[in-house]
């Protein structure tokens, strides 16, 4: 019955001038999502309002599926668009979408028409069509009462170019289309707050790429298969992701043979902020994304916090900043990493901690022990830039 949706966007319809803008990035957004389902779709812009229409057949399930991960979407409403043929044949087709819709329509029920007359020109207004459409579905279905406080089903009119007939909305993502707000650079690891950090990034239509910090022989494989999975449940919502592989091995011998351990974790995060950065600036990035909430380890304290930015040019977003793990937590089983998270796969950061480490480091003298650093750690740097490996991550289970 239905051969197109009706998508309703929440933020967009706010902006000014520029809100054509965000809505073709939208149209575009759609567009990608909807490749991999079977069957053909025009996607179209008209008067404040997204359209997406199947040319033909199409998987009904997929489309929804597809539709449901792109942020920007508030509601996704089934809808049949309609010719204006005049009141009478308006009202066969809503007596008739009404018993498809609802076959239960025999037992007892409770309705509301509501109408909303976008083309002005059209001869009866919205109250006019709402009653009058009303009492078409009491005659029809016997069995039907209205109730316009709580009823149990709602049917829209839209008086539009066509008339729109829906019944059901279909909550979205919510958020801003991704690529309406540049680009950052997460770091990701193989734990639970880095991936929900992407998401909720990206949800501001942030397009993201991302770089993980890989030490073999201490990390494995799966564990950095681990790390593309994630990416790929990630990037169901973010859209394709240049997944940057970095060796970080050489670098945490080196610092972990030079430098004081309760420092460990520090020193080491500065590195890899170091190296992200660089990253970034090659993916024309506006800035570093990471999944740090104040105090939840030694390494996302205040002081920590600081002495990590330090490092850095570029400004570090941090979006689980005031979560805590249970909220964090709620988020990845929601948008489906959770599972992946924890499966028991160290990634490299878990290997090196340190067994008592400083919460309240000092700028000063972690710039002292860095010195011990000096003789090989540029070497180590450019050889770990010069031998990643970048993965392009699509969508996937």
């Amino acid at each position: 019955m239905y051969q197109a949706f009706l998508i309703k966007y929440g933020e967009i319809g706010v902006k000014g001038k520029n809100r054509h803008i965000f809505e073709d990035t939208l149209v575009s957004q759609i567009g990608n999502a909807l490749k991999p389902v079977e069957g053909s779709f025009i996607v179209r812009k008209e008067n404040g309002r997204v359209y997406v229409e199947a040319e033909g057949d199409y998987d009904y399930d997929e489309a929804v599926e597809a539709l449901s991960h792109v942020f920007g979407i508030v509601g996704i409403c089934p809808v049949v668009l309609l010719e204006d043929e005049g009141f009478e044949q308006l009202a066969k087709e809503v007596i008739s979408y009404f018993g498809k819709a609802f076959p239960h329509i025999k037992d007892q029920a409770t309705f509301k028409v509501v109408t909303r007359r976008a083309r002005k020109n059209y001869p009866m207004e919205s109250m006019e069509v709402s009653a009058a459409l009303g009492e078409c579905l009491l005659d029809a279905y016997p069995n039907l009462q209205v109730d316009v406080h709580n009823p149990q089903v709602v049917l829209h009119v839209e008086i539009r170019n066509k008339i729109n007939l829906y019944s059901k909305s279909i909550k979205g993502p919510g958020g801003m289309p991704v690529g309406s707000a540049g680009r950052a650079m997460l770091l990701l690891s193989g734990g639970i707050d880095s991936p929900v950090a992407g998401y909720m990034t990206a949800r501001r239509g942030v397009k993201i790429d991302a770089v993980y910090f890989h030490a073999p022989p201490y990390t494995s494989e799966r564990a950095k298969q681990k790390v593309i999975d994630l990416a790929k449940l990630v990037a169901r919502y973010a859209g394709p992701i240049r997944l940057h592989v970095v060796n970080f091995t050489d670098i945490q011998l080196y610092i972990y043979d030079k430098c004081p351990h309760d420092q460990l974790t520090i020193i080491m995060r500065r590195y890899m902020m170091k190296i992200a950065e660089h990253f970034a600036n090659e993916d024309g990035s506006l800035g570093l994304v990471t999944g740090e909430s104040i105090g939840q380890v030694a390494s996302q304290t205040m002081q920590s916090l600081a002495v990590t930015n330090e490092v850095c040019t570029m400004p570090v977003y941090r979006p689980l900043i005031g979560l805590d793990k249970q909220d964090i937590i709620h988020i990845s089983e929601k948008i489906g990493t959770y599972e992946t998270s924890i499966l028991p796969f160290e990634d490299c950061c878990t290997i090196f901690v340190a067994k008592h480490p400083v919460t309240k480091p000092n700028l000063k003298s972690i710039k002292k022990s860095e010195t011990h650093l000096a003789e090989k750690i540029d070497a180590y740097l450019q050889e770990a830039i010069e031998t990643v490996q970048t993965i392009r991550i699509e969508a996937g289970e």
